[in-house]
């Protein structure tokens, strides 16, 4: 018996279908159906994922798209797309009741429904008497196209409802056809379906009453049950219908914007004048000729595939920011493209990397560029609303972003859901160690005291497990935009974000690429604020302008390369973390090439395919560099005959196996994602083959093979690390010469990397500069450059008050008096509120006109001095004196700002007694390798790589400066609490040292916090 299933909803009805798309996909076609038409309420979210699964997987079953929707809580029908013009109109109607609402929701109107004409419409009666308004106003607008749509819930009025549909459809002459309401893939999900009811009423299932389904109806049933519980002509009804429409996804074709090209001009031959300007730009002393040709090569294949329009489309945007001085980098595969350096799009100069075009585009792979270009921070909003003027709402949006169930949401969700005490869940949230990936959660919240017998327990368990990767809600991209020639909603729904001024389409990145649609990367990278705010500051206090092209021409900088052989990166792009601060002194950057293989290789893919080490060897003389071939040679040379970057693998299958381009990048994309389908080992037999017959070993055959598996989906490729690099040499330029700018910048700049406040302070105070404290008459909302004794120091700005508000500081600097205030009765008197003022006594803010903190306290709660009767002098008041100990500045200090540019948490407790026998950081370096150590410090990071099998790396920061600490799986589990919670920890253990590169391997954890219980320090984790 043949089926069809018209009305199913996916997990992308969020909190409401408890399948992936996939799932009813794969579940429809092993029961034996003709089509599957996945009908999300007011969406088309979740279609792209069961078109890829059916291509993916070559199912036979034939993929629908529609969408249901409520009209005034009455009427409820589908939209079916029996072909394209269908489908633009559905995209239509899913944006315009989009766009009237907030994000999340929607609102159908009347002449949403009247205007459709290509549609075909299913009413989906409620049982009520309003059924009859309702039928008689469908019949009127679109009778040709429309049906009756007949569920069999086998609920208690079962027969009833079926009674009342057949008169309906006998009333307004309407066929039946046959619908399941299908909101799971198979019956066990039913669990999971009552608790994404439970979690979107807010309530316990046990309090659902009747929004709770009471079978498993509601799922895809087997033709044979179908085929009892339907009459056959309401079955053939749905093939029928399934069989009318033949619109498919793959139709969908991309358009570009036209406007850029001037009139009369074609978009090639406009590219050609822009790269030709470019040209002359790039290389001021003439144009090498290999470097032509490659120019020549790029432009041809741009032109056979039909993207001028897209380049011209970055060009533009690009150009934008800079007219505006909003300073941004290309980066990722573009850096592979000399066209994209020409247009300014990249600043990474072809000769200093191997330029790889394939990896941008090939023919072969037929599918659209990738560029990414990363804007100021603080600034990308300009470029965003820029895109929004040029080409307007109906043409623009940005991508979705999926935002799906991790297990910290998950185990919250889920236990509010069965009942389970909030307290007890945030207890589970707060200890559980999801840095060791060898401990899994369900057996921690055993030990947590999760009963595992009970049948709570094990439904917990179990639902969390089938929870996660269930999407939540559609979230706005970091910043893929997609602009289309027409109407972008005749492509794709678009619907408002929950920023103002933002609309998101709702696909994501993913379903963008399975589509071929393109999407333009505009990206915030915090450092190009740090870097642009750094010029600025420059140019202020020394009259010198700076750009990044001005200091990358600077590359072979000694002093610079020094510095960061020294690994004294704190604060620096992409080489600050921990990982790459151990391996600085090992590889000693000398030249910028040094920096783009120091990035790439502190990468899982690198250190997987046992890369780093051989590397390093070679490096120091220690092992021989040896190519089995010239053409080998030529790919590996500049990396020691080791493959550290994607583009050298596949130019590998290129020159040594024979593959094409657009095989070679087949290989890279298998590469991305081997774990998760095994696809990379369809290339074995074809790269050892196409090795073997051109001379090489099988041995050196097998070798790279192991490599490329050792890559993984880790795999970096030498374009991002390329771009990256400029910037981890600009910024470590300018932390060399101009130290004191540079930390300001970046404080100004944060959120960003690797460092709170408090580490970039005590480090800048490491470099000898000096760090002023926050003063009502001093400092401004941001922190200052200021000279003092003829240095040039921190002044620390407002800003680091937390809490405190922007306008509340814009009240008191527009106030402010040239000499200062005088009182804090004065500062009262601004009409700042109560909580402002008492901020700013917290962080001290103070001291130059009131004392410590506390007398500042006693003066604002004056009230009297308020009243003019009552109003004296504050000298005259009778004062109040408290002397608070350094523990009570450290912690008022960190409570206040976070940081504390008094006495270090370290130093107090060692004054105090508090601390046996220890090493500071600065001693550690007299110590001798394999000897026993303990040290002290406050935890300020944890970074648990996901290729370090369990291995947590700890950063502690002393009164001298930070500690590496290595702690081994074993240890974190028998001693969890102080590894999980310690503020303040003492390591006992064995200290290692590999040339430069000192850490502690960790034995006994001690957590020191009780011992300055109030003081609140927060640790950055990574994992």
């Amino acid at each position: 018996m043949q089926y069809a299933e018209l009305f199913c909803q996916s997990n992308f009805s969020f909190l409401q279908g408890a399948s992936h798309p996939e799932e009813l996909a794969i579940q429809a076609n092993f029961l034996g159906y003709q089509a599957i038409a996945i009908t999300d309420e007011c969406s088309v979210a979740g279609v792209v994922r069961a078109h890829s699964a059916i291509k993916e997987h070559e199912l036979a079953i034939k993929l629908i798209v529609g969408s249901m929707f409520w009209l005034n809580d009455e009427l409820q029908v589908i939209l079916l797309c029996p072909h394209r013009k269908a489908y633009a109109e559905l995209c239509r109607v899913i944006t315009n009741a989009r766009r009237r609402s907030e994000k999340g929701d929607y609102a159908l109107q009347e002449w949403d429904l009247m205007s459709v004409k290509h549609c075909f419409v299913i009413w989906l009666p409620t049982g009520n008497v309003s059924d009859e308004h309702w039928g008689l106003w469908l019949t009127k607008y679109h009778r040709p196209r429309l049906w009756l749509g007949m569920q069999r819930r086998l609920l208690h009025n079962d027969q009833t409802y079926i009674q009342h549909n057949v008169a309906l459809a006998k009333q307004f002459e309407l066929p039946i056809c046959a619908c399941g309401g299908v909101l799971f893939h198979h019956a066990n999900r039913l669990e999971l379906q009552h608790t994404l009811t439970a979690i979107k009423a807010g309530v316990p299932i046990a309090d659902l009453g009747h929004q709770r389904l009471s079978n498993a109806e509601r799922t895809l049933r087997s033709t044979t049950k179908l085929s009892k519980l339907f009459k056959h002509e309401w079955l053939m009804q749905a093939c029928y219908i399934a069989s009318q429409c033949t619109f498919n996804l793959a139709e969908l074709k991309y358009e570009y914007p036209a406007e850029l090209v001037p009139n009369h001009k074609t978009p090639i031959a406009h590219l050609r004048e822009l790269v030709a300007k470019g040209i002359n730009i790039r290389f001021p002393d003439g144009i090498p000729s290999d470097i032509e040709r490659t120019i020549e090569k790029e432009l041809t294949l741009i032109e056979e595939l039909n993207y001028p329009y897209y380049f011209l489309t970055i060009h533009d945007v690009v150009m934008f920011a800079k007219q505006q001085g909003i300073l941004y980098q290309g980066r990722g595969s573009a850096a592979n493209s000399i066209v994209c350096y020409c247009l300014e799009i990249t600043s990474v100069d072809p000769r200093q990397i191997n330029v790889l075009f394939e990896r941008f585009i090939s023919k072969e792979r037929d599918e659209p560029p990738d560029i990414d270009v990363d804007f100021e921070h603080e600034r990308r909003e300009e470029v965003i609303q820029y895109i929004y003027q040029k080409y307007g709402r109906e043409r623009t949006a940005i991508a979705a972003t999926v935002i799906s169930y991790r297990l910290k949401s998950a185990i919250r969700e889920v236990g509010k859901a069965l009942g389970i005490n909030i307290t007890q869940l945030e207890f589970f949230i707060k200890n559980i160690n999801r840095r060791d990936r060898g401990l899994d959660w369900q057996s921690q919240v055993v030990e947590l005291g999760l009963n595992p017998d009970s049948s709570k327990g094990q439904q917990f368990i179990h639902l969390v497990n089938e929870i996660k990767g269930f999407p939540r809600h559609l979230s706005q991209h970091v910043g893929g935009f997609v602009i289309s020639a027409g109407a972008l909603y005749e492509l794709v729904p678009v619907e408002n974000a929950s920023m103002p001024e933002r609309t998101v389409i709702q696909w994501d990145k993913d379903d963008l690429e399975s589509l071929g649609l393109l999407k333009v990367d505009v990206l915030a990278l915090g450092m190009l604020s740090a870097i642009r705010k750094c010029f600025t500051l420059v140019e202020q206090h020394y009259q010198r302008e700076l750009s990044i092209a001005s200091i990358t021409r600077l590359q072979g900088d000694p002093d610079v390369y020094a510095m960061i052989q020294q690994a004294d990166t704190v604060g620096l792009f992409q080489i600050e973390s921990r990982a790459q601060m151990s391996m600085l002194p090992r590889l000693k950057p000398k030249c910028y090439y040094d920096l783009v293989i120091q990035i790439a290789i502190v990468r899982p893919g690198p250190i997987q395919g046992d890369m780093v080490h051989p590397f390093l060897k070679r490096r120091d003389g220690l092992e021989p560099v040896e190519y089995p071939s010239e053409e080998v040679k030529s790919v590996l040379e500049r990396t020691l005959g080791v493959p550290i970057f994607q583009e050298q693998v596949i130019k590998l299958a290129m020159v040594a196996a024979g593959f094409t381009g657009g095989e070679a990048d087949q290989l890279r994309r298998a590469m991305a994602s081997w774990k998760k389908n095994g696809k990379l080992m369809q290339f074995k037999t074809k790269l050892i083959n196409g090795m073997q017959a051109r001379g090489y070993q099988v041995a050196f055959a097998e070798q790279i093979f192991n490599q490329i598996l050792g890559f993984g989906e880790y795999g970096f490729p030498e374009s991002h690390s390329a771009s990256f690099a400029v910037l981890a040499y600009v910024s470590a330029w300018l932390k060399y010469y101009y130290p004191a700018l540079f930390y300001t910048s970046l404080l100004n700049s944060l959120p960003m990397g690797f460092y709170s406040p408090s580490q970039l302070i005590q480090d800048a105070k490491r470099h000898d500069i000096k760090v002023l404290p926050v003063c009502v008459n001093e400092s401004y909302y941001d922190h200052q450059v200021v000279d003092d004794e003829g240095n040039k120091a921190i002044r620390l700005g407002l800003r680091i008050i937390n809490g405190f508000a922007q306008q509340a500081a814009k009240q008191l600097l527009q106030q402010r008096p040239k000499q200062g205030f005088e009182s804090v009765n004065q500062v009262k008197q601004l009409g700042l509120n109560r909580y402002a003022m008492e901020q700013l006594a917290s962080a001290d803010a103070f001291h130059r006109i009131a004392g410590n903190r506390y007398q500042t306290r006693w003066k604002i709660m004056d009230t009297e001095q308020n009243m003019p009767l009552f109003a004296v002098h504050e000298g005259q008041q009778e004062a109040f004196y408290f002397a608070p100990s350094d523990i009570d500045t450290l912690s008022e200090d960190y409570a206040s700002t976070g940081l504390s540019l008094n006495k270090h948490p370290i130093t107090l407790l060692d004054e105090a007694g508090k601390l046996t026998k220890f090493t500071r950081m600065t001693e550690l370096k007299d110590k001798a390798h394999k000897s026993l150590v303990t040290v002290v410090g406050v935890v300020t990071g944890k970074q648990a790589p996901g290729t370090a099998s369990g291995v947590t790396f700890m950063t502690l920061e002393d009164d001298t400066g930070n500690i590496n600490v290595v702690v081994w799986s074993a240890t974190s589990r028998a001693q969890k609490q102080p590894y999980m919670t310690a503020k303040i920890l003492k390591v006992k253990g064995m200290l290692e040292r590999e040339g430069e590169v000192t850490h502690v391997i960790a034995g006994k954890l001690i957590d020191l916090t009780d011992e300055l219980a109030t003081l609140k320090t927060t640790s950055r984790d990574f994992h």
